[in-house]
């Protein structure tokens, strides 16, 4: 009785900003929580960008990572409080949107959705890379890494469009399985390595291969060791795009959100200390490829390595099946707004109980292309990840911004998260903590090719919000949600409880 009149009071919500439900809500605290943690994925990061901090800024590096995690903790707090505000799918595009205008959303979902689409590949290219080649012993080529790449992104996509229960369960089960396999083998790490004389607590102050002579001068290794968590703790508002499918959605979405940073941030720092001490031979654990992975075999030996690989090529694959969630999302609100080219297409439900089927093949055939365009690239890892940083950075310095020009004006709901007295000392924080990370970013001349990418992303958003505007006018002025009801016309009924717009 309980859930028939949560489900009724928060489609009712929706219905008030011009939309219908589509989807049955299926997510409750741990599943929102298990999104925005699976996103962020510490075993994805740590995993992925662990040989980039090593030969960046050295074992000694690690220590960026509490930084790093009191930032993103101050973002994951603003986001908390715009998603209470606008439990919406689409989240930056739809709160500014409505909180701004509509040019703004626009430009603030592109940006998200040029961020997830080079991430989802960043994510499943690093799982065949430094997970599964290792796993069955194939030696890396890029070639055979971006076709590995493509089976991962079509068998995402299936299980996706199938079912959103099943797509949770996945999701559910590696969050699980991480956390235990992490905190398992942290243990394991130190006692084994500790017992075998090959741990060392000196290697948690050591520079390694890095020179110690201006470590911590300007844009020196110990900014750019800082990109460790700047990798690692992105993509927890990926909840917030899920708030049509989340049971009261403006309280469970902020906790769940903030719950995920600091506890990927607990975990993880006590994962990278007990990596670190285990380190025997530092300049030959620098110069792999897989870093993580030889230290595990050299600590633990082949058979636990296996093991850990396995969990390991179960997260990775629930993170890159998260982000393909994310954005097909994404591409549907924006689409059922008549935002994007071919909406009339990627708006299209066919089943309450699956995923946006034409939005995730979109997710997933641009995943493709972007792994097609780079599977000559040697270096391409490094350059997907930094692109997939920097996005992100941009996107949540805009929101910060917005929420400071717009969202303050607006009172808060009696009973949703707000900041509260807090609002200013948050702010603050979260807008220092993004200009460092837009700054270690931007300068340095080695994140080019990321760049490049960054600006292509926008100039690609220029020619399309160009096009909108001559094609569609009436959609690039009016206020979101006034095509909520026609846009539902061609695709599914609603789930059962939610009503029509205007009713």
């Amino acid at each position: 009785m309980t859930v028939a009149t949560l489900t009724h009071d928060d489609d009712a919500e929706l219905g008030r900003y011009g939309y219908r439900q589509q989807f049955v809500r299926s997510l409750r605290h741990f599943e929102s929580f298990a999104v925005a943690f699976s996103f962020i994925s510490i075993t994805t990061g740590i995993f992925t960008t662990f040989a980039f901090v090593l030969t960046a800024g050295g074992p000694r590096g690690i220590w960026t990572w509490p930084i790093v995690i009191v930032g993103q903790t101050l973002v994951a707090l603003v986001y908390g409080a715009l998603a209470a505000r606008v439990p919406l799918s689409g989240y930056s595009y739809q709160w500014a949107s409505r909180l701004a205008n509509v040019h703004v959303g626009w430009w603030l979902g592109w940006m998200s959705f040029a961020f997830l689409s080079i991430v989802t590949v960043s994510v499943d290219y690093g799982l065949v890379q430094v997970a599964f080649q290792p796993l069955i012993g194939q030696a890396y080529t890029p070639t055979s890494a971006a076709l590995e790449t493509l089976v991962v992104l079509a068998l995402q996509a299936v299980l996706i469009i199938a079912s959103t229960r099943a797509t949770t369960r996945v999701n559910n089960a590696a969050v699980a399985t991480e956390v235990i396999g992490i905190v398992g083998l942290t243990v394991l790490l130190i006692v084994v390595a500790a017992i075998r004389g090959l741990g060392h607590w000196s290697n948690l102050g050591s520079t390694g291969i890095v020179s110690p002579v201006g470590y911590y001068s300007w844009l020196g290794p110990f900014m750019l060791a800082t990109l460790l968590g700047a990798y690692t703790i992105v993509g927890f508002e990926s909840a917030s795009n899920l708030a049509e499918e989340t049971f009261e959605p403006h309280k469970t979405v902020p906790r769940a959100m903030v719950r995920a940073v600091v506890l990927s941030g607990v975990v993880g720092m006590a994962f990278l200390i007990a990596l670190v001490y285990s380190i025997d031979n530092i300049p030959a654990v620098s110069h792999s490829a897989a870093p993580v992975a030889l230290i595990v075999h050299d600590v633990l030996g082949g058979f636990i390595q296996k093991i850990f690989l396995i969990f390991v090529c179960v997260s990775i694959f629930a993170c890159g099946m998260v982000i393909m969630v994310t954005n097909g999302r994404l591409i549907w609100s924006m689409s059922r707004d008549k935002r994007l080219p071919g909406y009339q297409l990627w708006r299209q439900v066919p089943r309450a109980t699956g995923g946006p089927t034409w939005a995730t093949i979109l997710a997933a055939v641009l995943g493709a292309l972007i792994t097609l365009v780079l599977r000559t690239h040697t270096s391409a890892l490094v350059t997907l990840f930094t692109a997939s940083t920097i996005m992100p950075a941009l996107l949540y310095a805009s929101t910060v911004l917005l929420y400071i020009f717009t969202a303050r004006r607006h009172r808060a709901i009696a009973g949703h998260f707000s900041l509260g007295r807090w609002e200013i000392p948050v702010i603050a924080g979260a807008l220092i903590w993004l200009a460092y990370e837009l700054i270690v970013l931007i300068g340095p001349s080695q994140f080019r090719d990321a760049q490049y990418y960054v600006l292509g992303a926008l100039g690609v958003g220029l020619v399309i919000y160009i096009g909108q505007w001559i094609l569609e006018p009436g959609a690039m002025r009016v206020e979101e949600g006034a095509h909520g009801a026609e846009a539902l016309t061609d695709t599914a009924a609603p789930a059962a409880g939610g009503p029509p717009a205007g009713q």
